[in-house]
């Protein structure tokens, strides 16, 4: 019999495993398990990779792989990661994490480099808002501190946080708002039903909320493909360009659907997005999947791999790896984007700024233009963090389990832990998992 006592399916060693994504989560999931079981990877693409998307850029007679989704990573904070690389022999090297915010309505350019960016435009000086601002800053870098490391929870937004204990507009429009959404890649408005106690909790592992000591933050070597192409040359079935179409469980088994026909498989794992996931199900899906995988969100987001300087802050000097802008407008009614100037945080050989703008005011000019790309991403409002710690109670029924970077913070290290986790459901154990759990510690 293969139903435990919890009605969870219990697969054995040999079995034949279909993972569906070939993001950080499928492409783990299947690596870890290709020794024991009979893997298939499926990718709708014709890529494999998910969010690590390296493109190869030419400028000026030079060449260069260039990283347009997953950028960054820290030893602190990225404990399986750096275990996975570390096994298949990735290297890394030193990035940085700076950050600008450039305003049109107000006119108005900050950037957290150093005391001479944060005054770049000179005229900051004499703003009372500005240094309202600045102090706001050291309130709620101290307060939230607290929060994450005595483990409150209070269930409040961070929107109705900040109105109920007097953060100035200024902070909260200028500064909070314009990180989280560069840090989260989604619409301002939309930060403000984080709920807090995760918002905290995040900022505070990733050193967001001190001047000091903070994690050195790392990228591939190479890019971020280097670490795709050791993990698919270890596996034996990945089928690329090859959607799959539905899937059919039944007491013996799934069936999934492709443009190549039908295939039997005792388990399967979807490790792409929850509302793929959902409808792959179609109609067979639980009300307990229902609940779970649709109530995630997801914003879709469009990217622009480009060399126009014009979607940077308008004073060069402000220039940062992480750059928000916003256009005119009401706060919260402005046209926003963010502009991650790649060579900040990659070892380019380029002198022309090499940049990637989420959802730009406009298009950069076309002769700028390298590559248009299309993203998703989760949107993290109180429903899908209570709906995350559902997760838990469908893995493994009906034959199917679930990994992605959206049943965490929606981030690298999130994707590769819900791999890591579905594994260890198959009896797969990460080699590195001990030393990750000790990091973490």
């Amino acid at each position: 019999m293969d139903m435990n006592e919890a009605g969870r399916f219990s697969p054995l060693p040999g079995q034949k495993v279909a993972v569906v994504g070939s993001g950080i989560s499928g492409l783990a999931t299947a690596w870890l398990l290709r020794e024991r079981y009979r893997v298939t990877l499926f990718e709708a693409a014709d890529r494999p990779g998910g969010h690590t998307n390296t493109v190869e850029v030419e400028l000026d007679g030079q060449r260069a792989p260039v990283d347009t989704g997953f950028l960054v990573f820290n030893r602190k904070t990225y404990p399986n990661l750096c275990g996975l690389f570390q096994t298949v022999g990735v290297e890394s090297v030193a990035s940085e994490m700076t950050f600008s915010v450039s305003l049109r309505d107000p006119e108005l350019e900050w950037a957290g480099t150093s005391l001479d960016t944060v005054f770049g435009q000179r005229s900051n000086l004499v703003k009372p808002a500005f240094w309202t601002m600045l102090r706001d800053i050291m309130r709620f870098n101290r307060e939230t501190t607290g929060m994450a490391v005595t483990g409150e929870s209070t269930g409040v937004s961070l929107g109705d946080y900040l109105e109920g204990n007097g953060y100035s507009r200024e902070f909260r429009d200028w500064y909070l708002l314009p990180m989280a959404a560069a840090i989260w890649s989604c619409p301002t408005q939309q930060m403000l039903a984080y709920p807090l106690a995760t918002f905290a909790r995040f900022c505070h592992n990733h050193g967001l909320l001190q001047v000091t000591n903070r994690p050195q933050w790392l990228t591939v070597a190479g890019g971020g493909r280097s670490y795709v192409s050791r993990l698919l040359s270890d596996l034996s079935d990945v089928r690329l360009g090859c959607p799959v179409t539905s899937m059919t469980r039944d007491g013996l088994g799934a069936t999934l659907t492709t443009p190549d026909g039908e295939e039997r498989f005792d388990a399967v794992v979807l490790a792409c997005h929850s509302d793929q996931a959902l409808r792959l199900l179609g109609g067979q899906a639980t009300d307990a999947e229902r609940s779970v995988l649709g109530a995630v969100r997801y914003q879709p987001n469009v990217a622009y791999l480009h060399t126009d300087p014009a979607l940077l802050p308008r004073r060069e000097k402000l220039w940062s790896a992480w750059n928000y802008l916003a256009g005119e407008g009401l706060p919260g009614q402005q046209p926003v984007s963010v502009s991650y100037l790649i060579n900040r945080l990659q070892p380019l050989p380029f002198k022309r700024p090499v940049v990637v703008s989420l959802n730009p005011e406009r298009a950069p000019a076309d002769d700028h233009v390298i590559e248009r790309i299309e993203y998703a991403h989760p949107i993290f409002d109180q429903l899908a963090i209570e709906a995350q710690s559902w997760l838990t109670g469908l893995q493994g029924r009906e034959r199917t389990w679930y990994a992605g970077a959206w049943s965490g913070f929606g981030f690298h290290e999130d994707g590769l832990r819900s791999a890591v986790a579905v594994a260890s459901q198959f009896g797969v154990e990460a080699a590195w998992t001990t030393r990750a759990e000790a990091v973490a510690a």
